[in-house]
C-alpha cells in the first residue's frame, strides 16, 4: 500500500492520466480516496470516488485511473503481487518508449493496452 498525490485536470483539458490502460493478470488493484476525486475506468465504466470511498479493479480487467476535478487528489493505492514491483520498474525505466514498456508490463505478468 503506498500514499500517492495526482495534480488535477485544468477545466477543459483531457484528463492527466495517472496510469495508461492496463491489466494485471493476476493481481488485484484498488484505491481509497483520502481527499479530493478519483476516476477509475473498470473495463468500459468509469467509477468517481470521493473522498472516503474506494473502488476494486479485479485482475484481468482493463483499467486507468485519473483526477477529474482541478484540485489535487489524495490516495491510497493497495496493490497486490507483481503490481508495487512493476511500478518500481517503470520509476527506474530510462527508455520509456511504448515497445519498452510493453515488454516490462508483460514480465509483471501485465499488459499495457493503451499509450
Amino acid at each position: 500500500m503506498a500514499e500517492w498525490e495526482a495534480p488535477g485536470t485544468p477545466p477543459g483539458e483531457e484528463p492527466i492520466w495517472i496510469a495508461p490502460l492496463h491489466l494485471h493478470h493476476q493481481d488485484d488493484e484498488a484505491w481509497y480516496v483520502l481527499d479530493g476525486l478519483l476516476c477509475v475506468r473498470i473495463g468500459d465504466e468509469v467509477v468517481t470516488a470521493k473522498r472516503g470511498e474506494a473502488v476494486i479493479v479485479p485482475h484481468g480487467t482493463p483499467h486507468t485511473f485519473w483526477n477529474p476535478s482541478i484540485e489535487t487528489t489524495r490516495y491510497l493505492i493497495i496493490m497486490q503481487g507483481q503490481i508495487h514491483p512493476l511500478i518500481e520498474a517503470i520509476h527506474r525505466m530510462e527508455r520509456r518508449d511504448p515497445e519498452a514498456m510493453k515488454e516490462l508490463f508483460r514480465q509483471y505478468n501485465s499488459e499495457l493496452l493503451g499509450w
